[in-house]
């Protein structure tokens, strides 16, 4: 199975220290966060990556090479010209990963889900890693009832961690949709389709989304 890592984000919340970095290249106990994401999937013996850049990404390009330094093989998925959001890289790197499902994860996230765990349901085309809501997204993002079924309403107790597994066909109804293109409609979408299941995680769980987060997820 690949493995897809986005990495292409401005990393706007995390100034100033993405003035000159990439997000994805911020230490985190002494790994980059993209260290860290690689590691996981290795552990998961998921070791053809795909990872999309743009903002700063050749610095990203020349850090982590062809992967062979951490022991996977990484391929790049570019956005020089301008960063697609989740779905239009998702989208934009559908020939890199092939005909089967294939499982995405944020490079700036922390979790110590077991990823060779990952696996789509009968009649999904979406499976998500939901966790419970923090701080900085007290509102949430998703219900979950009968441990699988996603539904959104005024009560979400849930948030998407940013670990997923797809299925190609999850994004064929919108490669003719402009390039840049968001997740959230699509996993709507599913929901009123039924093509979408997820799981609910309880373990170790952080987002390195700021300054603050990226110092408290260091000392803890």
């Amino acid at each position: 199975m690949k493995s897809m890592i986005l990495a292409a984000g401005r990393g706007e919340r995390m100034m100033p220290l993405t003035k000159t970095t990439p997000k994805p290249l911020i230490k985190v106990r002494g790994l980059t966060l993209i260290e860290h994401s690689i590691l996981a999937l290795k552990k998961a013996n998921l070791k053809n990556i795909i990872v999309n850049v743009a903002y700063l990404g050749w610095q990203i390009k020349t850090y982590i090479g062809n992967g062979s330094r951490l022991g996977v093989r990484v391929t790049y998925s570019d956005e020089f010209d301008g960063a697609l959001d989740t779905a239009g890289g998702i989208i934009k790197a559908l020939p890199l990963l092939g005909k089967e499902p294939f499982v995405v994860i944020n490079s700036d996230v922390l979790c110590d889900y077991d990823l060779s765990k990952l696996a789509l349901p009968a009649d999904s085309l979406a499976h998500l890693i939901l966790v419970d809501n923090p701080e900085h997204n007290a509102t949430g993002d998703f219900s979950l009832t009968n441990d699988h079924q996603v539904s959104i309403n005024e009560s979400n107790d849930f948030t998407f961690s940013g670990i997923g597994i797809y299925h190609p066909d999850f994004f064929k109804p919108y490669v003719s949709t402009p390039d840049k293109l968001a997740l959230y409609p699509l996993l709507k979408d599913a929901i009123a389709n039924n093509t979408l299941s997820a799981e609910y995680y309880d373990g170790l769980w952080q987002d390195i989304g700021t300054p603050e987060r990226r110092d408290l997820a260091h000392n803890s």
